[in-house]
């Protein structure tokens, strides 16, 4: 980070707001997990730089699209398991143990703030790392779910134009045969296994929201970090933090959904000006 953008992150409201103790509920998106490889869903003008994701209703619905889901997931999967926290991540936990944070909610579901140190996480969107029956409700982890799709599926081929680490672990390929592709079924009770992540269409789990909501209420103010906010389920508690009367920072290179109510934004990139303001002010 240049010096000119150092001095804009330290005498930010942001920075001094952390310097004199606030204890900030933190939500992050995307755009803290660029810097380990993992790309943001939206340009700097908040829109969709890949196809959707796949929908909660297409999924269930249609076997077809599982097959796809899961063919794509299996090749792209491997090099999403081996990501690494990055220094937005780092940032994050050296200012939730220095009790600067209230707590902290991410849309994510790489599981990178885990992997950082951070604790007590509110997986908003869910976790990548795991995968559920639909039916039983059997949590197996991912890792052994690959297993189980790779030994159904050894002489499937595709050629692999590229691995897409996006935020869902997606795999580009060309020439495949989607029909071919065995997708196994939940090893308890034959049902439906989907990752355990939100799909779009699908709704966040209550205990979370309420948990979230639970956290910008007992906070000093929200900062939302590497989110365009586009979508309802982090805008609403952007939205609250404003009706609540308290401060709402925005770090982001782009714009966001909640620039008109913001208290700040500062168009920066998030493991950058964190650190910064880690560094610069003694954070720990």
């Amino acid at each position: 980070m240049s010096q000119v953008d150092s001095r804009l992150v330290v005498d930010s409201r942001l920075a001094c707001a952390i310097e004199r103790g606030d204890r900030l509920a933190i939500l992050t998106g995307a755009g803290v997990s660029t810097g380990s490889g993992i790309p943001d869903y939206r340009d700097d003008e908040g829109q969709w730089k890949h196809a959707k994701p796949v929908m909660f209703q297409d999924f269930m619905t249609q076997h077809s699209i599982r097959q796809r889901y899961w063919a794509r997931s299996m090749l792209g999967w491997p090099r999403m398991a081996k990501a690494q926290p990055g220094a937005a991540h780092r940032a994050i936990t050296s200012l939730q143990r220095a009790a600067r944070v209230q707590r902290l909610i991410t849309q994510n579901v790489d599981s990178l703030h885990q992997r950082a140190g951070s604790n007590a996480v509110i997986d908003l969107h869910g976790r990548l790392d795991e995968v559920r029956c639909m039916d039983c409700q059997l949590v197996l982890p991912r890792s052994d779910w690959q297993q189980s799709i790779a030994e159904l599926n050894p002489h499937w081929q595709a050629e692999v134009v590229a691995v897409r680490d996006a935020p869902d672990g997606d795999a580009i390929l060309e020439r495949a045969d989607y029909g071919a592709f065995a997708v196994p079924d939940c090893p308890t009770c034959g049902g439906i296994v989907k990752p355990e992540v939100v799909f779009f269409g699908e709704n966040v789990p209550r205990l979370r929201v309420e948990a979230a909501y639970d956290a910008v209420a007992r906070a000093d103010g929200l900062l939302v970090a590497g989110s365009s906010l586009m979508v309802f389920s982090g805008f609403r508690f952007a939205r609250r933090c404003v009706e609540l009367g308290k401060p709402l920072y925005l770090l982001n290179r782009g714009k966001t959904r909640a620039d008109d109510i913001a208290t700040e934004h500062l168009y920066l990139d998030c493991g950058d000006a964190l650190s910064a303001i880690v560094e610069q002010l003694e954070v720990q």
